[in-house]
Formats: structure tokens, C-alpha cells, sequence
């Protein structure tokens, strides 16, 4: 077993806070910018995960329009300065992941956020949150040259965190996690309550939480300390 720390990667939108609000209120921006109809926040929760120009191409093609790369680049732009400044409107941590945090680190887990929003936003929002001073690497999608689903996505996290990927265990609410944890060979706990188009079940993780209360004892069946 390495001498290094065990370190818990966690998605971000969708798995430690719930950003929807505003991450769909910025894409509904962008739409009425340019003359489209803003999509209902329940019908577009299923377009997250995938960072900001995913999102935009997605909620596009809902409208039934196809973005020319150019024109993708400026909404993308547009989309980044906005949502800039809207972080932390209507974003807030799901219940119990203050606690859960608090119980991993007492067990002697580094914390660490592997998400595929760009790294200045991830950061900034969780400042916003009270948690950046916790994570001992905040990686976003424009961090390394990969991003998730590659598994060096998460790899390069565990390794920035001064970890080990054969002790590290990932948490996310996406098939992305799933597949770039699957990839990585590190174990993953899939969350019910994030933002999927598939049932996270139906992804099969190694553990799956309804809640972060069950967060501890699921990271402590996959990953002995």
C-alpha cells in the first residue's frame, strides 16, 4: 500500500452543489440573446455535465439549431463572462456535504475536485461556498490537456492532490465520472441526485448515495485507510 494519502475526488455541478439554477439561467441568457426561446430548468438539468460548450451546443440543439464552430467560440465566450457573475445566485451545497467532508478528513483523506467546469469558475464558486480552502486541488476541464471521461482527468487530480490513483476513490454524478473513474481503475460513487440523463444506477458505480450522510461508510467499503 503507497505511503501517500488517501484522496477523495469529487465532481462539482451536480454532485457537491446544486449550480443548475444558475448554469441553465446563464445558458437561458444566452438563448434570449439570441432571439430563442429559454428552456424550463427541469427539462434542461439532463444537458449538464459536460462543461459550458456541451451545455451551449446542447441547449442549441433543443431549439432545433446547429452552432458553426465560430459562432459556438463566441457564445462560449459570452457564456464564461456572464456566468462569471452569477456564480452563487441560486447555487448552494447539497445537504451533508459539510459533514461528510469533515468526517473523511478526520480520517486522514485529502480532498480534491476534478470538474468539467473551467478552473477560475470552479474555484471562485467554491470560495463563494466556504469549501476552496479544504480541496488540495481544484482542477477544471481547462486545467490539463484532458478531461473527463479521460481518466487522466482524474489521475492528474489524484496526482496534484500529493496522492496515489491506487488510493483514491471518485465521486460524481455523471457518466462522465463514471467512465473516466471506470477508465482510471479507481473505484466511484455515483450520487442519485445530480444531473444525469441516464439514471445513475443504470451507470453502474461501485457504491451508489442517496444522501451525503451515506458518503463515509460507502468511500470507506472501497478505499481502506
Amino acid at each position: 500500500m503507497s505511503d501517500l494519502p488517501p484522496i477523495a475526488v469529487f465532481d462539482l455541478d451536480g454532485t457537491l452543489a446544486d449550480t443548475a439554477g444558475d448554469l441553465i439561467g446563464t445558458l437561458n441568457v444566452i438563448l434570449k440573446r439570441e432571439g430563442l426561446a429559454a428552456l424550463p430548468l427541469e427539462q434542461a438539468r439532463d444537458l449538464l455535465g459536460a462543461g459550458a460548450r456541451a451545455l451551449i451546443t446542447r441547449g442549441f440543439s433543443a431549439t432545433g439549431q446547429v452552432l458553426e464552430p465560430d459562432r459556438l467560440e463566441r457564445l462560449f465566450q459570452d457564456f464564461l463572462d456572464y456566468y462569471g457573475a452569477h456564480l452563487t445566485d441560486h447555487s448552494r451545497l447539497y445537504p451533508g456535504v459539510v459533514a461528510a467532508l469533515d468526517d473523511l478528513e478526520a480520517k486522514g483523506f485529502r480532498l480534491a475536485v476534478c470538474t468539467n467546469k473551467v478552473e477560475g469558475h470552479a474555484v471562485d464558486l467554491l470560495k463563494a461556498l466556504g469549501l476552496a480552502p479544504r480541496f488540495a486541488a481544484i482542477v477544471g476541464k481547462d486545467t490539463f490537456a484532458w478531461s473527463k471521461p479521460d481518466p487522466r482527468h482524474i489521475t492528474l487530480t489524484v496526482e496534484r492532490a500529493g496522492g496515489d490513483p491506487s488510493r483514491a476513490v471518485m465521486v460524481g454524478d455523471s457518466r462522465a465520472d463514471v467512465d473516466a473513474a471506470k477508465a482510471a481503475g479507481i473505484p466511484v460513487v455515483g450520487v442519485s441526485f445530480g444531473y444525469t440523463a441516464v439514471p445513475m444506477r443504470d451507470l453502474a458505480p461501485d457504491t451508489l448515495i442517496d444522501h451525503f450522510d451515506e458518503l463515509p461508510a460507502a468511500i470507506a467499503a472501497l478505499v481502506p485507510v
